[in-house]
């Protein structure tokens, strides 16, 4: 299974999982007097549709390179990303808004079983995370990896949530908003989340260099080829699941141009065959003096 495929399979995953858990909490919170846990579902419900986003951009991403885009269609990765973020963003400010209102007005304490609704579903959502978040590193993908801070900040909400409503609890009279202010800050947990997601997306979108361990390894790699003496500039940028780079290597200055010329292609199908992450590998050859 190639990593595109791998990536829309684990975002199916994620839709089915967000769909189930926002009808879940949506029943949870209305019928067990639990405004964290409507504001939960609430986030779960944007998961969806952000869910549905990154696999719309994982599809548009695997097509091929064309005339027009010659480096292929990975840039939409975190364009997609930057509307996942607005999900996240989105939905932190209705939860927010929601418990601020909920916060004035009077309401009765959370019914205890919600308690165990929101341990399974904190459960359910760590494991998810693990799940999509390795996947994630596997394909290289910046937008699975948004989704999978999804997950995340569902379970954080959740465990707010679960959180708050101990207190109501516990405390009984006067402690009924517990449950409001423990939403409250787990919106504010979300948006500090949604810049970690957001910041490396723009990198990418920038082409700023963020791959210290990819450029020590194509410069071990290269040296290993026949008539490369070493290496000089390398640049690394980012399209999807592929990396692309421009490399300067050192060969003998008295070789022919038609020797240079061979070096640079070895090499190139080398570090492609070694590291299967590479796209376009540009090799420019200069002379050893």
């Amino acid at each position: 299974m190639t990593n595109e495929q791998t990536a829309i399979k684990t975002t199916y995953f994620s839709i089915i999982g967000n769909t189930a858990l926002a009808l879940i909490k949506g029943f949870a919170g209305i019928f067990g007097n639990s405004y964290a846990l409507i504001a939960d579902a609430i986030e779960s419900t944007t998961d969806i549709f952000s869910s549905l986003l990154v696999l719309f951009g994982l599809k548009y991403a695997k097509r091929p390179a064309d005339e027009n885009h010659p480096y292929g269609h990975g840039k939409i990765e975190p364009l997609i990303t930057f509307l996942v973020v607005a999900f996240l963003v989105l939905s932190a400010s209705i939860i927010a808004h929601e418990s601020i209102q909920n916060i004035q007005t009077p309401h009765k304490v959370p019914e205890p079983w919600t308690l165990i609704v929101l341990g399974c579903i904190i459960l359910w959502k760590e494991i998810s995370f693990r799940i999509v978040i390795k996947k994630s590193k596997e394909t290289h993908s910046s937008s699975l990896k948004a989704d999978a801070w999804h997950h995340r900040s569902d379970a954080i909400t959740s465990v707010m949530a679960f959180i708050g409503i101990s207190i109501a609890l516990i405390f009984g009279n006067g402690y009924e908003t517990a449950d409001d202010w423990a939403a409250l800050f787990a919106a504010a947990f979300i948006l500090y989340n949604s810049y970690l997601i957001f910041r490396p997306a723009l990198g990418e979108i920038m082409d700023e260099h963020l791959y210290d361990d990819l450029l020590e390894e194509i410069r071990l790699q290269a040296v290993k080829v026949k008539g490369v003496l070493g290496t000089e500039k390398c640049f690394i940028r980012k399209a999807g699941m592929k990396y692309h780079v421009d490399l300067h290597v050192i060969v003998n200055g008295a070789i022919s141009v038609k020797e240079g010329h061979d070096i640079a292609h070895n090499l190139k199908d080398f570090l492609r065959s070694e590291i299967p992450t590479l796209g376009h590998v540009l090799i420019h050859v200069e002379p050893n003096e």
